[in-house]
């Protein structure tokens, strides 16, 4: 299986105790590489890209005054762009490579039809428009979709999002495209407070599914069985991308669900049953020893179906 990383994504330096923190991709590169099966594995840094593209497709899904806002902060030395999304120096040079990465992983599932993991940092799915929040800069989800569409010329794209958090800037962006479908399954209420089953985008695209604190498996398997793979097999999407937060484990400090980390290999072998075409591309998740094992589930089921 390929993994899109680079020791470059460490940069983003959003201080000791911010949750959102570089330690979060060491401890997965970490037990990745520690695997019986780690020979298995491709690592692959991202691309060199021309950094007019990388700004042109970012400005498919932001505000070009909002890209500039970020680039001038991080000029500066760095800010924060609200009260939980730090920038540091090198942050707005990090936050587009991992677009670049995550475009990589598009590049590499159409070209393979094989499924890709992309291991970056910030994550994206709270990143508005105009905007960005909840420790997310750029929305590299919303932008890959709009990618894929645009250089691939694939017809449909699906966005599901198991991220413990409702994924708004993901929402918001793909809200009135109807070749973009987004999925999310979510603990409710809990930030940042949207998500609610009324919230069905411009053109039925957009199914939100929240559950409540103390969820576990029990709760979410039949809301993947009987909602989010039927939905997804009816939108017929030539690209499935995930959203791949890993903070629903028992053990995150943000969120009060109940999963664990064998439980997003249940997820994982559920989607390869609608397609191999699979980007994979981390959000939350910031109990490192959860957040480690849970990618380790999802790499070996991914592992195990290319058997």
């Amino acid at each position: 299986m390929d993994i899109i990383y680079s020791d470059e994504f460490l940069d983003h330096k959003t201080g000791a105790f911010h949750p959102e923190n570089s330690k979060r991709l060491t401890a997965i590169a970490t037990a990745l590489k520690n695997q019986t099966w780690s020979d298995r594995l491709k690592w692959y840094a991202p691309k060199t890209r021309n950094p007019q593209e990388l700004t042109d497709e970012i400005s498919k899904c932001h505000n070009p005054n909002y890209i500039e806002r970020v680039k001038a902060i991080a000029n500066n030395g760095g800010g924060m762009i609200d009260a939980d999304t730090i920038l540091s120096e090198r942050s707005y040079d990090v936050a587009v490579l991992a677009v670049g990465a995550w475009l990589d992983g598009v590049d590499r599932v159409l070209e393979n039809s094989k499924s890709v993991f992309t291991l970056s940092r910030p994550p994206g799915h709270h990143a508005l428009r105009d905007s960005g929040m909840g420790f997310c800069i750029f929305n590299n989800a919303a932008i890959a979709a709009h990618y894929a569409l645009d250089r691939h010329g694939v017809e449909r794209v699906a966005i599901l999002d198991w991220d413990v958090h409702h994924g708004n800037g993901t929402q918001e962006i793909v809200w009135d495209h109807p070749q973009i479908a987004y999925v999310s399954i979510h603990q409710a209420p809990l930030y940042p407070n949207t998500g609610w089953q009324t919230e069905t985008g411009g053109h039925g695209n957009i199914l939100n599914l929240p559950l409540p604190a103390g969820s576990a498996i029990a709760e979410y398997l039949p809301i993947f069985t009987e909602r989010v793979i039927p939905f997804l097999t009816d939108f017929t999407p030539d690209l499935l991308i995930v959203s791949a937060g890993f903070d629903a484990n028992s053990e995150d400090p943000l969120a009060s669900m109940n999963l664990h980390p064998s439980d997003y290999g249940i997820f994982t072998e559920l989607c390869l049953g609608l397609t191999s075409k699979i980007l994979l591309g981390l959000e939350g998740g910031y109990d490192f020893q959860s957040l480690s094992e849970s990618v380790v589930a999802v790499v070996e089921k991914v592992l195990g179906d290319l058997l």
